[in-house]
């Protein structure tokens, strides 16, 4: 079942074609990762996809909805979460507190209800933190739970927006570089629980430059080469493509 679709996608800057008609299918329960080097249009994608920027051209459907053109929170409630490539939590909070932001699209209470105690109000209050707690323990970190969020190791750090985005209950992830800044042996423990979270139902999609990451856990690949689709395959398959090769990696006896 295809879970997102992305047809003839196009968005310029100015004279800069930053994504040039391309086209992909992520299908519902797989691990889709997105490569290319730097400036061949991958974040750019991610923001076109989760309403960051406007569309300039094409289509973009989820669950066969339409969602070009829905703004950042209308697409996080159909079902979308993303993190950063740049780790954004929130100073002087705590791994919990940061969880339960997370949680703000699901939540039924308005702001001004949440400026008084009431019942139900203090029922949400609970079962949000019950969720976040869930969430961190799916992710290994609950014993962090009441830790500052940003004197946590950077692989810890991670895990904790991890948590976050998966608190609004998305269908979709999309980790935006999930393995920058970590070393070899954070790296792995991102890989793991990447495809731990793809195991719990979730459909993932990757923008990644860690290519042992990438060919390790991804179902298949796309390969973008300034702002177009130049291969879209299976992991063994992109690693023996040529033009992939000289493209990317930069010819075949680098």
């Amino acid at each position: 079942m295809t879970l997102l679709d992305i047809k003839n996608v196009n968005k310029h800057f100015g004279g800069l074609q930053a994504v040039s008609d391309v086209s992909f299918a992520v299908r519902k329960g797989m691990i889709k990762s997105v490569i290319g080097p730097n400036g061949a249009g991958k974040t750019t994608l991610f923001n076109l996809i989760s309403g960051n920027l406007p569309l300039g051209s094409g289509t973009i459907f989820f669950e066969d909805r339409p969602i070009h053109g829905l703004r950042p929170y209308q697409i996080a409630r159909q079902g979308i979460s993303r993190t950063f490539q740049n780790i954004k939590l929130f100073p002087g909070m705590t791994a919990l507190e940061n969880v339960m932001l997370g949680r703000h699209t699901r939540s039924r209470s308005g702001f001004m209800a949440g400026m008084v105690p009431f019942p139900a109000t203090r029922r949400e209050e609970n079962e949000i933190k019950t969720k976040s707690y869930e969430l961190l323990e799916l992710l290994e970190i609950r014993q962090f739970a009441q830790v500052e969020a940003t004197s946590l190791a950077f692989g810890q750090q991670r895990a904790v927006e991890f948590a976050r985005a998966l608190a609004s209950e998305p269908q979709l992830l999309l980790l935006d570089e999930p393995a920058a800044g970590l070393n070899i042996y954070e790296t792995a423990e991102i890989a793991r629980l990447i495809t731990k979270i793809q195991s719990h139902g979730i459909t993932v999609l990757l923008v990644e430059h860690d290519m042992s990451l990438v060919m390790d856990i991804s179902d298949e690949i796309v390969v973008l080469s300034f702002g177009q689709k130049i291969a879209e395959d299976t992991p063994s398959a992109i690693q023996l493509n040529k033009e992939v090769i000289e493209i990317y990696l930069g010819g075949a006896d680098a």
